[in-house]
């Protein structure tokens, strides 16, 4: 799905954490035409997520967003931040999200999209992560709400 030229999309990213605090990120294509971002940062890591569709909560978009990249069942999704994520491409609101609640391994459902999941420490973040992940995480952090 593609927005339009001139218009603002809506996207959501879900932080998940496993049972050793560490926080799942995959990493995208380096190739534009698979990496399937508006923004196009390939080659950067990310959380899941993605666009929300016409009629879908924040919730049901995130937990719809986890399931097709992963292949894990969320539940318990808690909507704590908001943020403007644009550049030269596209411009976006996005919503982070936490899951309290996972079911399941995640698995690499989409290998063109993202090549890889993994876990990462918070204190040993890789460098190149996706802009609105990034700022979804210091947002989740720093304890703000919003971020421009």
């Amino acid at each position: 799905m593609s927005i339009l030229p001139n218009t603002i999309g809506a996207g959501c990213g879900v932080m998940i954490f496993n049972n050793k605090n560490q926080l799942l990120l995959g990493l995208k294509n380096t190739d534009k035409d698979l990496a399937d971002s508006e923004l196009h940062e390939e080659g950067t890591w990310c959380m899941p997520g993605g666009m929300i569709e016409y009629g879908e909560s924040f919730e049901e978009a995130g937990a719809r967003e986890v399931k097709e990249e992963t292949g894990l069942n969320v539940n318990n999704l808690e909507v704590f931040c908001v943020q403007t994520d644009k550049n030269e491409h596209a411009h976006f609101i996005s919503v982070g999200m936490l899951a309290r609640g996972v079911e399941g391994i995640p698995l690499v459902i989409e290998p063109d999209v993202l090549i890889k999941w993994e876990w990462f420490d918070l204190d040993k973040l890789p460098q190149n992560i996706f802009t609105p992940s990034k700022k979804t995480i210091d947002c989740f952090l720093n304890h703000k709400f919003y971020m421009g």
